[in-house]
């Protein structure tokens, strides 16, 4: 159930996304007198429309992303003799470049928020001086590294009833109130040999009983980690938190762009997570870890931060590839006025005329390349994120 809530929450965030993305471009464009006729979320065969002024706004069957239609987008585009002085088109370069880059700023500013709520409503984690547990691992992996596999072993936490939440206060009769003195505790006790781990669930005092399981250079192995303590930060703390891992998540995003050639043969690699091919997914992918999260046996606080950190890295990828100069997206809409401008002002200084619009006639075999190749990847991407997913856990 809760991967199926972690799911569905993802799903909502993208679609507020998507809308978030047209809204940029339709306020921005209304703002400047522009035409807009139409504001849908997603493509194919219209499920819902309604016509308000001059802009109809609807919804189609393929969640797959939207779009505002503006007039005269390009000059391919037939246009109303009375429309025209308010045809994009006609519109000066910058109030075209503003409107353009509407969309990637709305996701911007989205992922700006969100980390910012992270740091000031959920709070930053440090690691707990105490005992308390903040995770049960689900299984014995094979090394510290490598997560579960189908396969493996139950952990002995798992086997024994430990809980997120209980504080341990002994384990086979010895005490401890740190991390590190249960870790040497732990470590100290042979392996296969069942041991009573004491701990404290909400004020009362529960003996269980593990057998320890030997995990490789690393000794006796129980399947805890410590509990993360969430400290909440102030506006200035908060902000500068949100530019930090906004720079971090863009840096990241650039990373995965370039890295896409090197990982598509990992895709379908059975040992996916541990390759390139585990660093790049679809919006199918991101919905699962989503879900796996939600469904982890961790607190309430680092479950909303993972979430939120998810959608906001999302934002910060969509918004940053969209700015890409390549048609049919929005930056390579807007490299084509910036070539324009460039153009004009360049004829204006050697006294020439001004040469016009592009001819976007002969940029649609490209547009209709790129568009081709954006599809035949993330197909690849979710074939692979449906076959051989990736797991956190």
């Amino acid at each position: 159930m809760s991967f199926l809530l972690g799911v569905a929450i993802f799903v909502v965030a993208l679609l507020a996304s998507i809308m978030l993305h047209e809204a940029g471009h339709f306020t921005t464009a209304k703002l400047f007198g522009m035409k807009a006729t139409q504001f849908f979320v997603g493509f194919g065969r219209t499920i819902w429309s309604r016509q308000k002024g001059e802009t109809e706004y609807g919804v189609k069957a393929i969640p797959a992303g939207g779009f505002v239609k503006i007039v005269g987008m390009t000059d391919l585009e037939d246009v109303d003799p009375a429309d025209e002085p308010r045809s994009f088109r006609k519109q000066p370069g910058w109030q075209r470049i503003i409107v353009l880059a509407a969309g990637s700023f709305m996701h911007f500013v989205l992922a700006l928020v969100l980390l910012f709520i992270v740091a000031a409503g959920i709070g930053l984690e440090t690691a707990s001086t105490g005992t308390a547990v903040g995770t049960v691992e689900s299984c014995v992996p094979a090394n510290l590294n490598s997560g579960c596999v189908k396969g493996d072993p139950a952990s002995p936490a798992t086997q024994a009833g430990v809980k997120v939440g209980d504080r341990i206060v002994s384990i086979g009769g010895l005490r401890v109130n740190s991390w590190t003195q249960m870790g040497k505790a732990i470590r100290s006790q042979q392996v296969g040999q069942e041991v009573p781990v004491v701990v404290d669930r909400h004020g009362k005092l529960v003996t269980l009983h593990a057998t320890l399981a030997s995990l490789p250079g690393h000794g006796s192995y129980l399947g805890v980690s410590p509990a993360a303590v969430f400290q909440r930060v102030g506006p200035v703390s908060a902000a500068s938190y949100a530019g930090h891992e906004f720079w971090t998540m863009l840096s990241g995003s650039a990373s995965v762009v370039t890295s896409l050639p090197k990982a598509i043969p990992d895709l379908f690699a059975k040992n996916r997570a541990d390759t390139p091919g585990g660093q790049v997914t679809s919006v199918v992918g991101a919905g699962n870890i989503t879900g796996q999260v939600l469904e982890a046996r961790i607190g309430w606080q680092p479950k909303a931060a993972l979430v939120l950190l998810i959608i906001a890295s999302l934002n910060i990828f969509v918004g940053a590839f969209n700015l890409l100069p390549l048609l049919p997206l929005d930056g390579g809409h807007l490299a084509v006025v910036i070539y324009e401008r460039i153009r004009y002002w360049l004829a204006r200084l050697f006294g020439r005329p001004d040469p016009g619009p592009v001819d976007y006639r002969r940029l649609v075999p490209l547009s209709v390349g790129v568009f081709a190749l954006l599809v035949g990847v993330g197909l690849l991407l979710i074939m692979a994120d449906l076959v051989n997913p990736v797991h956190i856990q």
